[in-house]
């Protein structure tokens, strides 16, 4: 029975190891019942719909990256298969910026 105990606790706290890797929630804005369920299914309901556009695109990205397009670029007039093939994350960049280093 323990053991069977232990399990189950083990797949809650990989269910929310996940929802924290994949999901994006850092905090849950509500602490009523409904509004913890709402916002995990928004959550989940973003994810998929980035995985089947990612899907639909063929873009080789991670679905990370892409939601990190998303947000970055909402508001810009640009078809999304441009978006996803043409765009250039900072980490990416080789471009110099205009962070002062300390050292050489």
């Amino acid at each position: 029975m323990i053991a069977f105990l232990y399990k189950c606790r083990w797949k809650v706290e990989l269910f929310f190891k996940w929802i924290k890797q994949n999901l994006r929630i850092k905090h849950f804005y509500g602490t009523s019942d409904n509004a913890v369920k709402t916002q995990v299914w928004i959550s989940v309901c973003v994810y998929v719909l980035v995985a089947i556009l990612r899907k639909q695109v063929g873009a080789e990205r991670s679905l990370s990256e892409i939601i990190q397009i998303l947000s970055v670029s909402a508001f810009e007039k640009v078809p999304l298969q441009e978006l996803l093939t043409h765009y250039h994350l900072d980490s990416e960049t080789t471009e110099p910026s205009n962070q002062l280093m300390l050292w050489d």
